[in-house]
């Protein structure tokens, strides 16, 4: 049986794009007891809290009708958001260049986070560009990278 999360990305893709929008990544997830299916979107410009009630209302009628979730969750659409997650290796190549958090799973050089520009992307290890030189993280290694937002 296909994953929860594949079969609401096949339901909201075509809703996401009709809104101008585009899919960022769906999570299917247990958090305190109750399910939560996040739908997460993207739009040139930025995301509008109107974007995503158009999005919401038909992907939530859709969800109804082919009934892929035993039980109950709650629907959650959002924006990607400006320190969104990168994990698809489209994420990597649409943000060459771009400032990123690599989170690492153990400490490396008594680290397990560092900032830097992103430099590469392949076969799952990220490399990015410090003030020390380059560094490429293996992808067993690295628990999340995140695009980096300074203020």
């Amino acid at each position: 049986m296909a994953k929860v999360t594949d079969l609401t990305a096949a339901l909201a893709e075509p809703i996401v794009q009709e809104q101008g929008c585009s899919l960022w990544d769906v999570e299917y997830v247990r958090e305190a007891g109750q399910w939560f299916l996040r739908v997460y979107i993207d739009k040139e410009g930025g995301v509008s809290i109107q974007d995503c009630e158009a999005v919401s209302r038909p992907l939530s009628d859709a969800l109804d009708e082919a009934d892929p979730i035993e039980g109950s969750y709650v629907l959650e659409v959002s924006s990607a958001g400006a320190d969104r997650p990168l994990k698809r290796p489209e994420h990597f190549r649409q943000f060459l260049g771009a400032q990123v958090e690599v989170r690492l799973y153990r400490a490396l050089e008594g680290r397990k986070e560092y900032v830097g520009i992103l430099a590469g992307y392949e076969a799952g290890n990220v490399t990015i560009q410090m003030e020390t030189g380059a560094q490429t993280f293996l992808k067993q290694d690295v628990a999340q990278v995140r695009l980096y937002v300074t203020f």
